[in-house]
């Protein structure tokens, strides 16, 4: 690594130069990625509710429902919007009364079951089916369109309209985001680091490892909107640390040389190893993230992932060659920093070790409970203000519909119609049925079927499938939304075990039952992969159980304070925060016990040398943490999106909780369990004396 430390000491200019120029291909690969912003395009393919979306989209040509509720609109004008909304690309076609009758009929003439579906005192609902996925770039121009034709006695909602709102919210505020998680980072490590320089020059070279990360997602084809909002300053948060360990090291090798370039290249190979060996707790931390069955998993888990290697790539070339360049301003412009030397501090938590051990016992019980009881949501409509275009369009289909959501049932073509009208008959007296609409029922069992227009019939029949919409009053992701689709699924399968249930209830039910498995799996093998990790860096197998304990314990934590707030959390929190948390921080505790290694092989017992890891390690330790923090905290501040506001809230509390955990915590347990630490280590106190006894009655009489 000396040679190659001397190769960027030397060219630091074409480093420079070279990183620059691989901007250009990363912007061209930041342009052409696709942002995904339908998190139930996320469900395995295996799925029947997502086999059932496919024959929606392959054989009606309906792979999504809007509703629009108009409000004191005559039934002339009503018709004018309709036609004027059928031409517009994307819409399949529009379902309201007058595909059934003649909107001249009087209201109060019409059959009882279209008056009961299309009207209601001062308004109508017509239903919109698009021909491809609320996600797609098609279906997400028709809302631009169809909005245009609207006006404010109209009310659009449904999927495709929320996933509309959330993509201009998402590209407001990203850059909000990065901007602010810039601003809070230099604003941190101006009070924690001497130079007014470094700050910008470590941002700098993170900067471009993010616009790398960002440009190669490209190979990925397309990401999700959450990854997006959060991967810029997830990645400056977990990377900030690398910088700091380079930074402090080329100042040591300063002092002990004159010659830049020499010193750089001993702080490059001196500082390698452990950067990349702290590099990988944090990356199989994200790569446990891809077990997810729920593919959005994968998204996120490798973005990040990549992420941090290419931070480090960026560490050992960038950063050397930019603070080379301006070392002269560096030295020019410093002051003095506002952090303490945490002389009280060290002696505090190693005087009183066994006060911090009862303490993180007795925080233990209600963490853990408050943990594994919190409440989570897992709609994207939660997510959003209340007062959006979509969102307002939702509480008038509930409020004056008694609509949430709507099932869609697959029944093939050759089922006896004897058998599909008692199946409608069956679900219509489910609990929380508001309305069961088949052509059957409106044009009656006496019609012949040659008497059935084209249009009307092409609208529930096609491709060898009849399609019966089953709209719910329960709101999806809840118990009785759930148990409605179970029940749904039940009579469909006892009449005709073909048929297929589908649509934005169902999908969610599925996303439920998956996620609740992705969190146990995710856990399991992030604590796995950071425990093997430490096993090999410290050839021991107690210490890795340790540092796991302490990291989870911090988890703990941070997951119980929405339970005690009274919060609910998205999903994804569930099950990403606890992986990002400990292969994130992980690396501090790393820090501390390495140092409280060291120092006993340097001959001290164990209350000295933790006395001396606590004073030394406190100000990276706390400069990382408060740093992570500051880059995450923003966020969560400013942003509209609940889901993202929840993720960047949980990381950055996260952040300070696993920083006070090492601090007070970790010293305590390992000064307690040292004797066990040194029978279950390889060489924990090689070439020492051991003094360890004596020193405890020394220190304890002092």
């Amino acid at each position: 690594m000396n040679k190659f430390g001397h190769f960027i000491a030397k060219h630091r200019k074409l480093v420079l130069l070279i990183a620059t120029f691989l901007l250009l291909p990363s912007f061209y690969g930041m342009i052409k990625t696709k942002i995904n912003y339908d998190i139930l395009t996320y469900l395995p393919k295996k799925l029947e509710s997502v086999k059932g979306q496919e024959i929606l989209n392959d054989v009606f040509e309906n792979s999504s429902t809007s509703f629009l509720v108009i409000e004191n609109m005559e039934e002339k004008d009503v018709a004018k919007i309709k036609d004027k909304i059928s031409g517009i690309e994307g819409v399949e076609k529009i379902i309201w009364v007058d595909d059934f009758v003649d909107t001249a009929i009087p209201k109060e003439a019409l059959p009882e079951e279209l008056k009961d579906t299309f009207y209601r005192e001062n308004s109508t609902l017509l239903m919109i089916q698009f021909g491809n996925e609320s996600s797609s770039d098609i279906t997400q121009d028709a809302i631009t369109e169809i909005r245009g034709v609207l006006n404010k006695q109209c009310f659009l909602s449904g999927m495709a309209a929320v996933l509309k709102d959330t993509v201009e919210l998402a590209d407001k505020q990203t850059p909000i985001y990065v901007g602010l998680a810039i601003a809070l980072a230099v604003l941190v490590l101006s009070l924690t680091l001497e130079s007014t320089i470094v700050p910008f020059i470590i941002l700098i070279s993170i900067g471009y490892a993010i616009m790398y990360n960002f440009g190669t997602n490209i190979i990925f084809g397309e990401i999700s909107y959450i990854t997006k909002s959060l991967a810029a300053v997830l990645q400056l948060g977990v990377t900030m640390d690398y910088s700091i360990f380079l930074l402090h090291r080329f100042e040591e090798e300063s002092r002990k040389i004159d010659d830049k370039n020499q010193a750089m290249a001993n702080a490059i190979e001196k500082t390698a190893a452990s950067i990349m060996g702290s590099s990988l707790t944090t990356i199989a931390g994200f790569l446990a993230i891809a077990f997810m069955e729920l593919t959005i998993g994968k998204d996120i888990g490798f973005v990040m992932a990549k992420g941090v290697f290419l931070g480090v790539v960026s560490v050992l070339t960038v950063l050397p060659a930019l603070m080379l360049v301006f070392d002269k301003a560096i030295h020019r412009f410093s002051h003095k920093t506002l952090l303490p030397e945490f002389n009280g501090l060290s002696k505090l938590v190693t005087k009183h070790y066994k006060l911090f051990i009862i303490l993180a016992l007795l925080i233990f019980l209600p963490a853990f409970y408050g943990e594994r009881n919190n409440e989570v949501y897992y709609n994207l409509d939660e997510s959003l203000p209340r007062d959006m275009d979509s969102i307002v369009g939702f509480s008038k289909l509930k409020n004056e519909y008694n609509m949430m959501t709507t099932h869609m049932i697959l029944v093939p073509s050759d089922t006896p119609g004897y058998k599909i009208k008692s199946m409608v008959d069956d679900i219509e007296k489910l609990e929380g049925i508001e309305k069961v609409i088949s052509y059957d029922k409106f044009v009656g069992p006496g019609i012949p079927e040659n008497f059935i227009p084209k249009e009307v019939k092409d609208k529930f029949e096609q491709g060898g499938y009849k399609l019966i919409l089953v709209n719910s009053s329960f709101k999806a992701a809840t118990d009785e939304e759930n148990a409605q689709v179970d029940a749904i699924y039940d009579i469909t399968k006892k009449y005709d075990s073909r048929t297929m249930v589908t649509g934005e209830g169902v999908l969610t039910k599925d996303l439920v039952s998956i996620a609740d498995e992705d969190f146990k799996r995710v856990n399991v093998i992030s604590i796995l992969a950071v425990f093997c990790i430490i096993l090999l860096v410290f050839t021991s197998v107690s210490i890795p159980l340790l540092l796991v304990l302490v990291i989870e314990l911090a988890i703990f934590i941070n997951m119980a304070v929405p339970y005690y707030m009274n919060n609910s959390i998205p999903f994804i929190s569930s099950i990403v925060i606890g992986s990002i948390q400990l292969g994130a921080t992980v690396d501090y505790a790393i820090l501390l016990t390495t140092r409280f290694r060291e120092e006993i092989r340097n001959g001290h017992n164990k209350f000295e040398a933790m006395e001396i890891s606590v004073r030394e390690s406190s100000k990276s330790i706390f400069t990382s943490g408060l740093t992570f923090f500051g880059s995450t905290v923003g966020v969560a501040i400013i942003s509209d999106m609940e889901i993202v506001k929840s993720l960047s809230g949980m990381i950055a509390r996260g952040a300070l909780i696993s920083t006070g955990v090492i601090l007070f915590i970790l010293p305590g347990v390992l000064l307690a369990s040292e004797g066990f630490i040194r029978k279950t280590s390889k060489n924990w106190g090689k070439g020492t004396v051991d003094k360890a006894e004596k020193g405890r009655i020394i220190y304890e009489n002092k």
